[in-house]
């Protein structure tokens, strides 16, 4: 076991077109690549796989999964051709069911877009060994609260874990036109969020839906499941907040990152 205890990051990773469109949320995920240190292999958790049963990926060269139509060409035409981490894979598991939580793998699940879009800025060399883990379909947010706590032992083995969804996530927000004007409720909500995890206050976070545009931020729970993965494998950690503008009016780009020893 390393010494190092490494980071933990969540991105809001915006619509599928984020690498042609969202620079400056691109170019913030690049910057939290360069922040962290360089890990042995990466934990994926993504708002675009849910199973019944947390499963983790097998797959010894994950496919880049294109789970979207309607976008460009060139998007589709895009890869991530990172090596797969089937032995990180059978850890997470392992240390999912040490802590009561049945798990399950996959022999060859690849990366959807919550995972290899924002990857493609945080590590571009594609080099880096990554699996990805499901949400818990219709799993509670304290279902995934305690997945990132039985995770966090990684954090000492060279892993850096990634939940991926989105801090708003109602298409009803949404103008799909350039230089859409920001919705208030969901800047409003943003900056909800923020506030509590600058305090750290879980239980708050816990109860999101009696927030303030909570329920209409989130039409449906699994683009904001993850951050709550990513809550619980930071621990008393304090985020460093990134806060790019709102895509498209009211999608959230906002990223944050627990820096560990850094």
């Amino acid at each position: 076991m390393s010494t190092q205890r490494m980071p933990v990051v969540f991105i809001s990773h915006g619509a599928p077109d984020a690498l042609l469109h969202a620079h400056d949320a691109v170019a913030q995920w690049a910057e939290i690549g360069r922040r962290c240190p360089k890990p042995a292999a990466i934990l994926m958790i993504s708002a675009h796989w849910e199973e019944r049963i947390p499963t983790a990926s097998l797959a010894e060269a994950p496919a880049t999964i294109h789970d979207f139509s309607g976008f460009a060409p060139s998007l589709h035409a895009m890869t991530y051709p990172a090596p797969g981490a089937p032995a990180l894979a059978r850890q997470a598991v392992a240390l999912l069911e040490e802590a009561g939580i049945t798990a399950v793998l996959d022999p060859n699940r690849g990366l959807d877009h919550g995972a290899w879009v924002p990857l493609t800025a945080l590590y571009p060399q594609a080099d880096i060994p990554v699996t990805q883990l499901s949400l818990i379909k219709n799993g509670s947010p304290a279902n995934h609260l305690a997945m990132g706590k039985a995770l966090t032992a990684l954090r000492w083995e060279g892993v850096l874990i990634i939940a991926t969804g989105s801090i708003t996530h109602n298409f009803g927000w949404l103008d799909w036109s350039s230089g859409a004007p920001i919705v208030p409720k969901a800047q409003a909500f943003n900056d909800w969020v923020t506030e509590q995890l600058s305090s750290r206050n879980v239980p708050a976070l816990l109860a999101y839906r009696a927030a303030p545009y909570g329920a209409e931020a989130h039409p449906t729970e699994e683009h904001f499941l993850p951050l709550f993965v990513a809550l619980g494998a930071a621990g008393e950690d304090t985020p460093l907040g990134f806060h790019p503008s709102l895509a498209y009016g009211g999608l959230s780009m906002d990223a944050y990152l627990w820096q560990g020893n850094e």
